[in-house]
């Protein structure tokens, strides 16, 4: 069949637009505030094989794992597939990613025959196991961590499988939110079965499939072709996790090799460190979500985001990794290894494109949840997620207060967590002089504290970049790291990077982001911008001096040009002044097995 351009046009933003609208449908008729106000979801479209045509405007680390969940449903289910089937699947050894992470996939029939698959994969706040929210850290296994759900049918031929529905309604903390939540993606499959509906009436069966095939095809020819034009070569690059929650102080070690040749890219995540205990493993389908939407990120725009531009980047890494789990790993936060597999694959790329990749962000998102039961026994489930400050840009300021880009996510409004869970949130606000320094610095990092107003609870968090703060480029510094506090003030308790623990009435917790690491040497910024910074109270006048090289009188708020030029000159000399050369220790405490490969550091850029 031959191909109309403006057809072809047409139809791909039909199809778009009808993921989105699944979107909406969820973020209208879900429960849960990680739904509806983070927006911790995603929603897709896919051919009658499960290959992703149209995606929402949701999370990019959701989208590429769900061709590997819907590949396992179809593995199980092919031939036995009928209108008004529904399925439901999480189990991150049976194609999902993590538990809380529930998909649900539609399969779309005309006349009897399969065309295309709707698809929602939502993050619930309970799924039961040994932590209310079900996102624990410090777990050790995949069996505490709450239900597991290999593909399944939640409805058969239009008809609830009751017993799957009780088995849930049993497992879980909160069974009306998760069933709210649960219903949401199934009206927003219901809304894409409609409206697909429509688009085959009006386009008829063959050349639906025709042009859904050419979709992605189509992005195929657009990703090789922006790929041919960027350098062949090879570059390398390693980062650290803090710890895995259990072993602490024992960084984990993250290292990746892009190779460009033609119009390929091949993400190697081999040297990287192999499973650990604690509960931040990945499976290779969110490893290849990672890498996707990095690489995807140095492309034009226009591109569509497919299965025709997954084809053009191979993802490998070792089985039994931390980054390719095998039984029976926990991986319930998983998302943590996820964002800094994301600045890892950015530190390889800036080696490869040093005018289009930007420095290290926060490391987020951080994980929050507070949960458990009132005086009459009713539960309550709070959970959150912080991320806000991008690292510096060749061309700009690192962003702050905006979602890191591999989760596209929101804030929760105070108003509504406050009205909705027995908290409070004493503090919302951005942190001086955090972000790295650079010609470029950082984003600027946020805290939030939140005072909890009940009986007892259990406080669970999954935080990064305390011990390895987010890497600057080019000459820039690093962001300065997150740090979690309990009870801040005279009394303050200072607390890990992840953590479960207990908390009473009057208990407060603070977080505080790390900023993003500069880019560019911090001499080399406008003078004029740091006073900006100065006035934002985004860097002190303390600060101004130390990293910048900026004299500001504190009373006038004016810089003094001749200090500055003093100050300045100085730093520069003291530079030029020979000193003995001293071996940096590496940034690493760990086994032997996780410094494989890493004899050649080439994280310096």
């Amino acid at each position: 069949m031959d191909t109309d351009p403006i057809t072809l046009e047409l139809f791909r933003n039909a199809l778009t637009a009808i993921a989105d609208e699944m979107a909406v449908t969820i973020c209208r008729t879900t429960y849960s505030g990680v739904l509806r106000d983070n927006m911790d979801f995603s929603t897709a479209f896919t051919d009658a094989q499960g290959r992703l045509v149209a995606q929402g405007l949701t999370i990019p680390l959701h989208l590429g794992s769900i061709p590997t969940a819907l590949e396992s449903v179809i593995s199980h289910y092919d031939n036995n597939m009928h209108p008004g089937d529904i399925f439901i699947i999480n189990d991150p050894y049976a194609g999902g990613m993590h538990l809380p992470d529930v998909f649900i996939f539609t399969p779309i029939f005309n006349e009897g025959e399969r065309i295309a698959f709707a698809a929602t994969i939502c993050h619930h706040a309970d799924v039961g196991g040994r932590v209310p929210g079900s996102n624990a850290s410090d777990s050790t296994e995949i069996f505490q961590e709450g239900i597991r759900i290999p593909p399944l049918k939640l409805y058969e031929r239009g008809i609830p499988n009751d017993t799957l529905w009780k088995l849930l309604e049993t497992n879980v903390r909160i069974p009306v939110q998760v069933f709210g939540d649960l219903r949401a993606q199934l009206a927003a499959c219901s809304i894409a079965e409609k409206q697909f509906g429509e688009l085959l009436t009006e386009y008829g069966i063959e050349e639906t499939r025709h042009y859904m095939s050419e979709v992605t095809n189509y992005a195929e020819r657009l990703t090789r072709a922006a790929i041919a034009e960027l350098p062949d070569g090879e570059w390398s690059f390693e980062d650290f996790i803090d710890d895995d929650g259990i072993d602490r102080g024992k960084l984990i070690r993250l290292h990746c090799t892009v190779t460009k040749s033609g119009d390929a890219i091949k993400v190697d995540w081999t040297g990287t460190s192999k499973q650990v205990k604690g509960a931040i493993n990945c499976t290779l389908s969110f490893t290849k979500a990672v890498s996707y939407a990095a690489v995807r990120s140095i492309l034009p725009g226009d591109i569509p985001t497919n299965d025709g531009m997954f084809r053009v980047i191979e993802v490998t890494a070792p089985k039994g990794s931390i980054l390719n789990m095998i039984p029976p790993a926990a991986c319930a936060a998983r998302g943590l290894t996820g964002f800094r597999m994301g600045d890892c694959v950015f530190g390889a790329l800036a080696m490869m494109l040093p005018d289009r990749v930007f420095a290290a962000s926060d490391g987020g998102n951080t994980g929050v949840s507070i949960g458990g039961y009132d005086d009459n026994l009713k539960p309550f489930i709070f959970v959150d997620f912080a991320c806000g400050s991008w690292g510096g840009r060749p061309w700009a300021d690192g962003v702050q207060g905006n979602s890191n880009m591999f989760a596209n996510m929101a804030c929760q409004s105070i108003e509504v967590i406050e009205a909705e869970n027995p908290l409070q949130v004493r503090s919302y606000e951005f942190l001086p002089d955090r972000a790295g320094p650079g010609k470029f610095r950082g984003g600027a990092p946020y805290c939030r504290e939140y005072r909890f107003l009940d009986k007892e609870a259990v406080l669970q968090v999954r935080s990064d970049r305390r011990s390895v703060p987010p890497y600057g480029l080019y000459g820039g510094q690093p962001g300065r790291p997150s740090n979690n506090t309990l009870n801040p003030g005279p009394n303050a308790v200072p607390l890990d990077s992840k953590l479960t623990m207990n908390m009473k009435y009057g208990d407060v917790f603070r977080h505080e982001l790390a900023g993003g690491g500069g880019w560019g040497d911090p001499i080399e910024r406008s003078i004029d911008k740091v006073l900006v910074d100065v006035r934002n109270g985004f860097v002190t006048v303390d600060g101004a001096k130390r990293d910048y090289g900026v004299a500001i009188d504190p009373r006038t708020g004016l810089v003094n040009e001749e200090q500055t030029n003093l100050l300045r000159s100085e730093i520069v000399a003291k530079r030029r002044t020979p000193t003995p050369r001293v071996m940096q220790p590496r940034p690493s405490e760990a086994s032997e097995e996780n410094r494989q490969g890493g004899e050649n550091r080439e994280s310096s850029a």
